[in-house]
């Protein structure tokens, strides 16, 4: 048995494009997860860019999964540049921030945990969404 004070907080990072069905955020976390064999109850938490705050369908996920979703805003990602796996220059256009997914899964890991965060998932793409997991100790 672990001991909930060791295990990392781990949080995942959303970015989706307008429209995007709930069901491509489950997929695309799901074969994340999987993967990377860390099970759905072991996620503490979603994060996103403060522009998708009305995106539906991460609101439905964070529901589904009865997990809370938090939003940052470009300003707050912003410092996370150094640490993305990959800087986007479409989404740099489009939010402000290189890197919505991992940007937001650092943040919030970071304030959830009170320690540094680091990237376990980097960037996923599938169709219309971006995810990455980020676990802080």
């Amino acid at each position: 048995m672990t001991d909930a004070s060791t295990a990392p907080t781990l949080v995942v990072g959303l970015g989706c494009q307008k429209g995007c069905p709930v069901s491509t955020l489950l997929a695309l976390l799901d074969q994340a997860l999987e993967a990377h064999q860390i099970a759905r109850h072991e996620i503490k938490a979603l994060a996103s860019i403060d522009s998708k705050r009305d995106e539906p369908a991460l609101i439905e996920l964070a529901q589904q999964l009865g997990l809370e979703l938090l939003y940052f805003s470009s300003e707050q990602l912003a410092p996370y540049e150094p640490q993305l796996s990959h800087q986007s220059q479409i989404a740099f256009e489009r939010t402000g921030c290189y890197g919505v997914a991992e940007s937001a899964a650092l943040a919030l890991a970071e304030q959830l945990a009170q320690a540094p965060a680091k990237l376990l998932i980097p960037r996923q793409k599938y169709a219309q969404a971006t995810l990455a997991l980020a676990g802080a100790a």
